[in-house]
């Protein structure tokens, strides 16, 4: 979701030196024990894998329930205002589980930002959350990744080059403004001009 595919196959390309391979459009339907505390995984397609370790990568999405058990307004989060306040009195909340004008965001610097300005609000001094451009670093060494994703909704298109060993991907809006990018490999020293581009995700 957060990638354009040129982007994607990139990375992929990336880590298939590394000697991984690809199983894509399957899923894993059983894991069974193996010889040699190994394990044998069996797809969908019927065919089987061994290996030695099983890492399940299931993403992330806001847990709501308890909240809106308690009565508050929940969408894709809990949902707040700019002061990060819920529906209910004196009730707040923040990170991965906030919802802030539609959005939801699921990293590290959205939290600290709201942490900042939610300490301000609690001690007295009414402060809005404010999201600058917050490009994200994919930790790959095979192949970096810095991406900072368009507004979900937005309309626009992606501009995609391919320079020697990486790709820049500039995402333009219709009045032909940038407003997101992704940059891999030998591009990512690129990352902080192009932040500096686009737009705060709120003011």
């Amino acid at each position: 979701r957060l990638l354009p595919e040129t982007a994607g196959r990139a990375l992929q390309q990336g880590l298939t030196q590394l000697g991984v391979n690809w199983h894509l459009g399957k899923t894993v339907t059983h894991v069974n024990n193996s010889a040699d505390n190994a394990y044998r995984l069996t797809l969908s397609d019927g065919s089987t894998l061994e290996t030695d370790a099983v890492l399940s990568c299931v993403g992330l999405r806001s847990r709501i329930a308890l909240a809106q058990a308690a009565g508050l307004q929940a969408h894709h989060g809990i949902v707040v205002n700019r002061l990060l306040a819920t529906s209910a009195p004196d009730v707040y909340a923040l990170g991965d589980c906030a919802e802030v004008e539609g959005l939801v965001l699921l990293f590290v610097m959205p939290l600290m930002n709201a942490a900042r300005a939610l300490a301000k609000t609690l001690a007295g001094q009414p402060t809005p959350v404010v999201y600058p451009a917050m490009p994200v670093v994919i930790k790959t060494p095979a192949h970096p990744v810095v991406v900072s994703p368009p507004p979900l909704g937005i309309a626009g298109e992606w501009r995609i080059e391919t320079p020697e060993g990486g790709v820049r991907a500039l995402f333009f809006d219709a009045q032909n403004k940038l407003r997101g990018f992704a940059v891999t490999g030998s591009v990512v020293g690129e990352k902080t001009a192009l932040a500096k581009e686009i737009p705060a995700l709120l003011q």
